[in-house]
């Protein structure tokens, strides 16, 4: 059974970062590409972040700069490390394998 399970989100100020975690199980997950979306109420679902299983990172202008994706083969593991977040970036953030989805983690940035 295939599990992506995401944590690390929160309530943060502008200007803050928070550092985002999904843990994978039931994939081979060393030669997924895996990808970070977000989606925030009434808008529609937005890709945020992608890192090929050789370790090959892109974004889109949006986040560029601000975050950045890594992953830990050994612990079935990817992060997204979100820095000099906007109020804009408050969304639900999902992690995917493709076809699976987690269920996302609140990131809400405000002061």
């Amino acid at each position: 059974q295939v599990q992506l399970v995401e944590s690390g989100g929160g309530l943060v100020q502008p200007g803050g970062s928070l550092r985002l975690s999904c843990a994978a199980s039931g994939i081979m997950f060393s030669i997924k590409t895996i990808n970070w979306f977000r989606q925030a109420p009434g808008k529609q679902r937005e890709w945020v972040a992608s890192i090929t299983g050789d370790g090959v990172t892109n974004y889109p202008d949006s986040v560029k700069g601000r975050f950045t994706i890594s992953r830990d083969n050994a612990k079935n593991a990817v992060y997204l490390q979100m820095n000099s977040l906007k109020p804009e970036d408050t969304a639900v953030y999902l992690c995917q394998a493709w076809p699976f989805w987690g269920q996302g983690t609140q990131v809400t940035v405000s002061s």
